[in-house]
This record gives structure tokens, C-alpha cells and sequence, in this order.
């Protein structure tokens, strides 16, 4: 069920990255960006700090449990798993014919 829940949450990451990634306008690769020229470009610089708040805050979720005892409490524990026993055989109702009065009746 983690696991589900963590893969969902990454996916989820790597589509906002992917997003913000695709959103941003490219420039030519000798385009200056500073001192000596290259660097990062403002959009890529927004979406690797979108996306790793976003890994971040996936990663986090199971050490930072607003519920860490459960919703029971502290010194409480939660219900045991029922195992209900199988259900009783109740075989179908048998039916006789009467022929004096002829109608089906229980037998």
C-alpha cells in the first residue's frame, strides 16, 4: 500500500518536473548566463527547485506522520483482524407433492 502510494507520488513529481521542464522557453546553447558565459537558465533553475520540493515532500511523507500511533492514540491499539467463520449450509428447502391436497408442502 506504501508502495502505491510513494509510486503515485513520484509519478506525480515526474509529471510536474516534466511539465515545468517542457513550459520553460530554451535559449541557443551560446547564449551567455553570466560570468565566462553557460549557466542555467531562470526556468530550469524554477523547475529543478519545483521538482525536487516535490521529491522531497513525497519522501518525507512516512517520517513525518501527523498520525504516529495510528488514529488510536498513544497506549492504544488498534483492533485485531476478525477472521468471521465460514457461513453455515443451509441446504435448499425440500418440497413434497401432496396429492389429496394438491399443493407442495415442506417435508
Amino acid at each position: 500500500m506504501t508502495i502505491g502510494k510513494t509510486g503515485r507520488g513520484l509519478a506525480v513529481a515526474a509529471a510536474i518536473l516534466a511539465a515545468v521542464g517542457l513550459a520553460t522557453a530554451s535559449r541557443p546553447a551560446d547564449a551567455g548566463g553570466g560570468w565566462g558565459g553557460g549557466g542555467i537558465s531562470p526556468g530550469a533553475a524554477v523547475g529543478l527547485g519545483l521538482g525536487a520540493f516535490a521529491l522531497g515532500s513525497v519522501l518525507s511523507h512516512p517520517y513525518y506522520n501527523p498520525y504516529p500511533y495510528g488514529y488510536y492514540g498513544y497506549g492504544y491499539y488498534p483492533p485485531a483482524p476478525a477472521y468471521d467463520p465460514p457461513a453455515a449450509y443451509y441446504p435448499p428447502a425440500r418440497s413434497c407433492w401432496s396429492p389429496y391436497y394438491q399443493y407442495y408442502y415442506a417435508c
